[in-house]
């Protein structure tokens, strides 16, 4: 049984050359695309004022970048990406389980920003061929998608696929090149707003609708939860990255320049631009492309569209294609690599649709960003107690690659870990039942809709907490059993 490739096998000293400004080049890339956009704005349409929105953002974000501190110190220390760090909580062939779970969720944001970027595309497109835009539908009415917009999905989902297929080390070109020009990019936009408006300040002195402290926690909690739920994946798999690094110090210093400071900043954008659509056109608009496309002049309308599809692509085959390439590698190593493992996530992220999880915001954030969090947060809590409370950061690198080793546990499972994670999952399965009207919300009570809210830390505690005690409670009895556990 072939358990190593050339991709997931631990990186070389010689080859871990990521520095500071990588890491906060990689986030700037990842942070400065159109769902953070949609995110912050969001939380306007939802009654916040844009204080109360930007507060949010932060502070979620502080939240996560915790374990994605955390998480990436085994990556650095090891040289081993995620899938093969979860071999040690969850055996050797049980780390398919949460690599796979990680997977399908990056296939998806794998489609929703593929088709954001193919709205940049589209836009680009009927600049050049106007006749581009009424294409007639050849397409069936059950996709919900016209031709013209679903050929622009598949022109960028074509040019992700290249960049797949070139390597990691072209996406660490990327996002080098990226980061400056996505920041002015911003800025820009900003300053649009403001020349627009008039004032800053104008923008900024809408009032929050939440005018009572429990009007403002019913929104804040569920968005704070979203905000987490946004790099929900990315702490999971952040040792796909920092098996690069040069030192620990190097991934902590880049994560906290990159992470939190660029979102509050491109949160911030939203924030403004969004209110200032308000008293420009007397409606928030919380999409950048529906806003860029009121735009007359059609260079402005190119030069916006194609900083929209670059960020986009920097994002994408950054946080959304290196995590599950190396996943589905795990899976079957003898017959996928890296490269096959990114063609997979693009086949996938293609066939979800992502064109009707965007269709409505509110969807978005309370049925995606949350309902996904549900399920990563257990994950996050095994990785994080197994790691740090179990093995004091002590692994066994050879055996993480072996059968019949230190991690293989029953059959090359760990059934502690599974039932752990089952048991965290299951507080929040009545909330998202609700959520997405699979049952009455009167048929559950109010307790478990609320629970819901706190979807990502509900799960990261009980499973981490449950994993804690089956591990010490096996440790005791280790003698009597025929497992084979790692102290």
């Amino acid at each position: 049984m072939q358990l190593v490739n050339e991709d997931i096998k631990p990186v070389p000293q010689s080859e871990r050359t990521w520095n500071r400004w990588n890491f906060a080049a990689l986030w700037v890339g990842m942070c400065v695309c159109i769902p953070t956009y949609m995110l912050a704005s969001s939380m306007i349409s939802a009654g916040m004022n844009w204080w109360q929105a930007l507060l949010t953002v932060f502070l979620g974000n502080l939240i996560v970048l915790i374990p994605m501190v955390l998480n990436a110190h085994a990556g650095t220390a090891y040289g081993i990406p995620f899938p093969v760090l979860a071999r040690a909580s969850f055996g050797v062939l049980g780390s398919n389980i949460p690599a796979m779970m990680r997977a399908i969720v990056a296939c998806g944001w794998f489609g929703i920003q593929t088709w954001i970027g193919g709205t940049a595309i589209f836009a680009i497109l009927s600049i050049v061929w106007p006749g581009f835009a009424t294409l007639p539908q050849i397409l069936p009415e059950w996709m919900g998608v016209q031709t013209a917009p679903f050929i622009s999905f598949l022109i960028f989902w074509a040019v992700n696929v290249f960049i797949i297929w070139k390597g990691i080390s072209t996406i660490k070109w990327l996002e080098n090149l990226c980061a400056p020009f996505l920041i002015v990019s911003g800025l820009a936009l900003l300053a649009w707003a403001v020349t627009k408006v008039g004032s800053l300040s104008v923008i900024l002195e809408q009032e929050s609708q939440l005018v009572t402290f429990s009007a403002f926690f019913k929104v804040f909690i569920p968005m704070l939860t979203a905000m987490v739920g946004f790099w929900a994946t990315l702490s999971l798999n952040i040792a796909d990255f920092s098996r690069y690094s040069k030192s620990q110090r190097e991934q902590q210093v880049g994560q906290a320049i990159g992470l939190p400071p660029t979102m509050a900043l491109f949160a911030f954008i939203g924030i403004a631009v969004t209110g200032a659509t308000v008293i420009i056109y007397g409606e928030a608009i919380w999409d950048p492309v529906a806003l860029l496309s009121r735009f007359t002049n059609k260079t402005v309308i190119f030069g916006s569209m194609f900083a929209l599809m670059v960020a986009t692509l920097s994002t994408n085959v950054a946080a959304n294609v290196v995590g599950p390439a190396n996943d589905f590698s795990n899976l079957y190593p003898k017959k996928i690599n890296f490269k096959i493992g990114g063609i997979i996530t693009g086949v996938i992220g293609l066939f979800m649709m992502p064109w009707k999880l965007l269709a409505d915001p509110s969807g978005y954030i309370f049925t995606w960003l949350i309902g996904y969090s549900a399920l990563l947060g257990p994950i996050a809590g095994i990785l994080l107690i197994d790691y740090y409370v179990i093995r004091k950061t002590k692994l066994n690198a050879k055996d993480l690659y072996e059968k019949d080793g230190e991690y293989w546990f029953t059959g090359g499972v760990n059934y502690f870990a599974v039932a752990a994670l089952i048991i965290g999952a299951l507080p929040n399965i009545p909330g998202f039942l609700v959520q997405v009207k699979a049952i009455d919300a009167a048929s559950v009570s109010s307790m478990w809709t609320s629970l819901y809210q706190y979807a990502w830390f509900v799960g990261l505690f009980v499973a981490g907490t449950v994993y804690f005690v089956l591990m010490k409670m096996f440790s005791v009895a280790s003698e009597k059993r025929p497992l084979k556990m790692a102290a």
